[in-house]
């Protein structure tokens, strides 16, 4: 049981882990603070936090648990802005897509209690951000990747844990290099192509007329496409670097597969489809969503 948690960023994510916290009877009370004073006051109106708090500062000023929801490309900010309402006793996390990034953040922005700060990304969402789509149940069953570093608190990386656990999520431990790695091959890059395709589509004479022939396939391919805009334009360019490396490879795949198509090759051109059919056949979504 924590006695207060200081939720800075009361959107969906933020908004759906201080719901789970009040469902399981994990958490006294919740004091919110937001960059939107409506955005706070409408979270305050849904029972999602107890109190509003005009800054990050003092939101977290006497909580033992605080959350970050803010765009990894205010994360700094964040950081350094909470940095003396932090304690050794405070269990800091966040909630990005990205992790050496933040991480990095988080090291200068709250200096000596850096130690304090478990890295953590939920894999879960929805289409729809804002806090009137928070729900306590969005954890329940998703995965969540911790990405402790050699310098963060033993003892709150098993709270941490324990915490996200016993809201219902599946936890994983890994280094923030090989999370940063895997999520730009299975999240970011899809979302890049996404955006991309719709982008093509858009930039064609007859695209409109285009879209209104459009079926399930479409639609479930470009779903992802939207997206927020703001918060993918920040993970792509804080994770650029490995996704840049996945498109690479994409495009290696891609040449390929056109390269069959210029020359007939039927057999070769089925084969190819064949393995990748056959790969796909064969996963398994694991519990967490295709939104991370």
């Amino acid at each position: 049981m924590f006695e207060q948690l200081g939720l800075i960023g009361c959107g969906l994510m933020g908004g759906s882990f201080a719901l789970a916290l009040k469902r399981a009877k994990l958490v006294e009370r919740v004091v919110g603070y937001s960059k939107s004073p409506s955005t706070t006051e409408h979270a305050q109106q849904l029972g999602v936090i107890d109190a509003a708090a005009p800054s990050a500062l003092l939101a977290v000023s006497g909580a033992d648990l605080v959350l970050i929801a803010v765009p990894v490309a205010a994360s700094e900010a964040t950081f350094a802005a909470i940095r003396s309402g932090i304690s050794a006793e405070t269990l800091v996390m966040d909630v990005g897509s990205t992790k050496s990034d933040v991480i990095e953040a988080a090291r200068r922005g709250l200096q000596a209690q850096f130690g304090s700060f478990v890295p953590a990304h939920p894999i879960a969402g929805k289409e729809r951000s804002g806090v009137e789509h928070a729900d306590a149940a969005l954890y329940a069953g998703r995965q969540v990747v911790l990405t402790p570093v050699e310098t963060t608190r033993l003892g709150h990386i098993q709270r941490a844990a324990t915490l996200w656990s016993a809201i219902g999520a599946q936890v994983l431990t890994m280094t923030p290099q090989a999370h940063d790695s895997a999520f730009a091959a299975v999240s970011h890059l899809p979302h890049l192509l996404a955006f991309a395709f719709m982008s093509g589509i858009a930039s064609q004479p007859d695209g409109q007329r285009f879209l209104e022939l459009a079926g399930p396939g479409f639609r479930d391919f470009t779903r992802i496409a939207a997206g927020d805009p703001t918060m993918w334009r920040d993970v792509l360019l804080a994770n650029r670097e490995q996704v840049l490396l996945q498109a690479q490879s994409f495009r290696r795949a891609l040449d390929a597969l056109e390269a069959m198509m210029q020359a007939g090759d039927s057999s070769a051109l089925e084969d190819a489809i064949a393995a990748a059919s056959g790969m796909r056949s064969q996963w398994k979504m694991g519990s967490g969503s295709t939104l991370g």
